[in-house]
Formats: structure tokens, C-alpha cells, sequence
């Protein structure tokens, strides 16, 4: 194991240059989520260039490589592209050439990660195993997992690996946690319908401006009361809207947020339970209520087998101290999940502050220090080539 570490560092640092490069080329030039097409043709030809087998437009703007053996299992690794609809504001000579869009989640440094990895595994895969590395679209609007698992991507797959950059841990220390990673999602729409009136005499009309601030307040009093806090579940409103003049009571408010849940089986009865106590308080004050529960995705679940692999692999390229073992799932969600649900898999989190800190994940101030590449290629290399029939049974 030891010996296959020092190959795969040796291999690593030869192609670090290039890939630093590529890096900042994908960050100069970001695309939104399901347009990932010149990302996705430069990510097929450099897997083509290293030898891998390529398929390209698969869940739309998706790539898959393979290597190796055609009848043997499937260890895969999985790396998301899109970027999101920010400006930039870093700074950086490479800052991105399209206004209103940036890598601000590190995606860029994703693509790389995998494309480091399919490099360093051409020099050292072994006859009797079988890898696939999947360069997924649209994370961000979580949808692209479901895309390509459309097309059967993980066909054959015992074992999943993915990986995020992590802005609260320093370069050189990784994060890892087994069994609950993220929460699951959902966007909620909520229209609050009263009867308008002249805002002089309220009395007359339904106020929704009113009975919306009441739902705000009564949820969250309801999560603290009425549900277990060993539980959390979040419920925050980013956007409300409504009303047409500043004497005029407001016929209906839209409010718009996200829930956060840790647990499947309580995320499973919310949209229920969210509707009653909202129905509830609009009606109480003649109101009606329409409420849409848009679920986003499940949680991600680290399998332990996995995770504790990946740890002892990780120890090869990192002293323990800089390993650090999360408390505390995230409250963040990430569509990962989705293969999650058809195959076995853990994902890691990858320390990318440097000397000066790092600004939080979809900030335009987000920066990321390069040196984290080299960590994340080396961990995720010796991984997979452990998790193959070549060495193990999983």
C-alpha cells in the first residue's frame, strides 16, 4: 500500500502544472448548470488523450469514462462541473470572462480533481478491475444526478466516491463522517390568499401581509415545540412578495424558502405537517392557504466501510492529526445523494482555505487555494484502486 502511495504521489506531482492550469482556464470561463458544453468537451478530450474510453451528451451535458476490465465490477468516482449565477469579485487574474457567473462552490477544482485522477489511474490500473469516473451537469439545481442516472451510469457499480472542497478547514486536512453527510432538501412555496381593503380601515379586508408574518412566526415556534429537537429541521424564507400599494391591504403573499431535515423518516412526514399548522393559522384568520413542498433531494449516507477505507488511504498522504472526524452532519444538501440511493458510497470534504481563510462556499469572494489539487487527487486515486477486486472485496 505504501509502495502504490509513492507511485501515485510521483505520478501527481507530474501532472500538477497542467492541471493548476486547466483549473483556472474552467474558472475563467463557467457554465450554468445544463450548459456545461465547451466544460464537457474539454473534460472528453483530455480523458481520450490519457486513454480512457468516452462517452459524451450522457444525462445531457454529462461525461463517463472507463477503463479496464469490461466484466469485471465498477468502482466509480463521481465529480460535479456547473457553476452558478454570481459576480465574481476575488480579484484574480483568472477571475471568470463572463459577467454575472462564477465558480463560486469550487466545481472547477472538482472537474480537475477528476481529471487528475483519471491521469494518475491510466499509469497504474490494474488488468482485473474496472473504473468509471462520471463528470456530472447541473448539481446546483440538483437535477443532474437524476439525468444521467437516467441513462444507467451506474450500471455495475459496487462502490461510489465523491468528494467537496471545504472552506471551513485549511489546506492539507480533510473532513470526513460516516453515516449522515447532508440533509435532505425542499423548496416551499407558500401563498397566503385574504381580501384586499384600504389600509385605513383593516378591519374591513383579510390582511395577507399579516397572516404571512403569523405563518413565518408559527413554524418556527411549531419546530421548537411540537417536533423533537434531536431532529433539526430548518425552515428559512428568502424571498416574500405581495401587495400593490402603500394604502391598499394586500390580497396575496407568496413566501418562498428551503427545509433542511437530518432524518428520512421525519423529512417524509413534513410536507403534511407543514400544511396543517400553515392551513391552520390562515384559517384562524379567515385566510386560505396554497402550499407547494418541492422536494430537492435526500440525504447523502456515508457508508462506514467505505469512509473508514478512504481514511486509511488518506493516511498515506497526511498525517491523522489532519484528519478531521465531523461531529455534526451538514445542513447543506448536495444531489449526490441521488446515486446514493442505487449504490454504496461516501464523500469527503477537501480543506481549501488558505494563509488568509477562504470566503463561504457561493460568495463572490470565494477563492480557493490551488495547493488543495494535489490532496485531493492523491486520496481519491489510492481509493479507488484499493476498492477493486484487484486488492479487496468490499
Amino acid at each position: 500500500m505504501k509502495d502504490l502511495g509513492k507511485k501515485i504521489d510521483l505520478s501527481t506531482q507530474d501532472i500538477l502544472p497542467e492541471l493548476i492550469q486547466l483549473r483556472r482556464h474552467l474558472h475563467a470561463h463557467p457554465e450554468l448548470s445544463g450548459q456545461e458544453y465547451q466544460t464537457a468537451a474539454l473534460v472528453a478530450g483530455e480523458l481520450r488523450k490519457a486513454g480512457w474510453e468516452v462517452k459524451e451528451a450522457v444525462g445531457r451535458t454529462g461525461v463517463v469514462a472507463e477503463m479496464g476490465n469490461a466484466s469485471g465490477s465498477v468502482v466509480c468516482l463521481r465529480v460535479d462541473m456547473d457553476a452558478l449565477p454570481i459576480e465574481e469579485r476575488t480579484g484574480l487574474e483568472y477571475s471568470s470572462a463572463i459577467q454575472g457567473l462564477m465558480h463560486a462552490c469550487g466545481h472547477d477544482l472538482h472537474t480537475c480533481i477528476g481529471l487528475g485522477v483519471a491521469k494518475v489511474l491510466a499509469n497504474n490500473i490494474f488488468k482485473t478491475s474496472r473504473i468509471r469516473i462520471i463528470f456530472q451537469p447541473a448539481e446546483e439545481i440538483a437535477q443532474g444526478a437524476n439525468w444521467m442516472r437516467a441513462e444507467n451510469v451506474l450500471d455495475g457499480v459496487k462502490a461510489l466516491f465523491g468528494v467537496h472542497v471545504y472552506p471551513d478547514l485549511p489546506v492539507g486536512k480533510i473532513g470526513i463522517r460516516s453515516g449522515t453527510f447532508t440533509a435532505a432538501a425542499a423548496e416551499l412555496e407558500i401563498e397566503i390568499i385574504g381580501n384586499g381593503g384600504h389600509g385605513a380601515r383593516p378591519h374591513e379586508g383579510i390582511d395577507s401581509i399579516w397572516i404571512a408574518a403569523k405563518v413565518i412566526s408559527g413554524l418556527q415556534e411549531a419546530i421548537s415545540r411540537r417536533l423533537d429537537a434531536l431532529k433539526p429541521v430548518v425552515i428559512s424564507f428568502g424571498k416574500i412578495s405581495g401587495g400593490n400599494a402603500f394604502n391598499v391591504i394586500a390580497e396575496r403573499v407568496k413566501l418562498l424558502g428551503t427545509v433542511r431535515c437530518l432524518d428520512s423518516q421525519l423529512y417524509e412526514k413534513l410536507p403534511q405537517w407543514i400544511e396543517k399548522i400553515v392551513h391552520n393559522i390562515a384559517s384562524t384568520y379567515g385566510a386560505d392557504a396554497c402550499i407547494k413542498f418541492n422536494s430537492i433531494a435526500p440525504p447523502v449516507y456515508n457508508d462506514p466501510e467505505l469512509t473508514n477505507l478512504l481514511c486509511s488511504c488518506a493516511k498515506n498522504f497526511m498525517d491523522e492529526d489532519n484528519i478531521v472526524y465531523l461531529e455534526n452532519p451538514s445542513l447543506g444538501a448536495e444531489d449526490f445523494a441521488f446515486f446514493l440511493q442505487d449504490v454504496s458510497g461516501t464523500m469527503f470534504r477537501l480543506g481549501v482555505a488558505g494563509d488568509r481563510g477562504c470566503a463561504p462556499l457561493h460568495s463572490g469572494n470565494f477563492s480557493l487555494d490551488e495547493r488543495s489539487l494535489e490532496l485531493g487527487i492523491k486520496i481519491l486515486s489510492q481509493t479507488i484502486i484499493m476498492s477493486t477486486d484487484s486488492f479487496k472485496k468490499i
